[in-house]
């Protein structure tokens, strides 16, 4: 009864013959669902979602703090300025502990211990001074294509794949490169180190009066031009002395 009274059977059935006008409202209007709004999500299936989100979050930061951090670059390194001296720490005694420091290491390396009789020889010491670290080493220019490079000494500050930085006894800081350079090291012998109750060490290269026997060695920078910690796993090899 209430379908015959219906307001939309009433305009149908004035623009269309009666059984018409009942057949377009029972097919488009009465059996037609009403969507007032869209269906709402399922809350579960939303909760799941913000959740696997959530973890992949979780496992990503994760492993971002599990990878190491970057190294910086060339530029950031010179803009840093995480490797320049500051003029108040170029002081020549600064780094006189550190040299001595440096012969320790160098006895062990070369085996020099005390009370023994340890021979060493250029073949033999050769092989070890080039892939030694020298940061602490004193060090003096005796041959060099660049003729105003040839008679500075003093401890090396920075060893570089290409060149050492050095500290004068005039507190002045030097770069001087390894290619084409012959460098002079002395290095004093324990023992004698230990009979002498007053060495002088501190003595710069050159000095008659260190007051010791010493080892002189002559190094081509040109055959290690590599940085310390590269150097340490590298196996050189006996080749011809290289011409200035």
């Amino acid at each position: 009864m209430a379908a015959n009274n219906h307001i939309a059977l009433e305009l149908f059935r004035k623009a269309h013959p009666p059984q018409t006008a009942a057949t377009i409202f029972t097919e488009k209007v009465l059996h037609k669902p009403l969507h007032l709004r869209p269906t709402s999500p399922d809350p579960n299936s939303q909760d799941a979602r913000a959740r696997r989100r959530l973890q992949r979050l979780r496992k990503k930061e994760k492993s971002r703090r599990r990878q190491k951090p970057k190294p910086l670059s060339a530029k950031e390194k010179r803009v840093t300025g995480i490797y320049d001296v500051s003029k108040n720490l170029q002081k020549y005694h600064i780094y006189v502990p550190l040299y001595r420091m440096w012969i320790r290491y160098i006895w062990e390396i070369l085996g020099m211990a005390r009370g023994k009789a340890n021979w060493v020889t250029p073949q033999g010491a050769g092989v070890k001074l080039a892939s030694a670290d020298f940061h602490g080493a004193k060090v003096m220019v005796v041959r060099s294509k660049c003729v105003s490079l040839v008679g500075l000494r003093g401890i090396v500050l920075r060893d570089t794949k290409f060149t050492f930085q050095i500290i004068t006894q005039q507190n002045e800081l030097k770069v001087i490169p390894k290619n084409h350079t012959i460098f002079k090291i002395q290095i004093p012998q324990p023992d004698a180190v230990d009979e002498n109750p007053n060495p002088q060490l501190d003595k710069d290269i050159g000095d008659d009066e260190m007051g010791v026997n010493v080892l002189i060695f002559e190094l081509h920078g040109s055959s290690f031009e590599q940085r310390a910690i590269d150097r340490a796993t590298k196996k050189f090899k006996q080749r011809n002395m290289i011409e200035l």
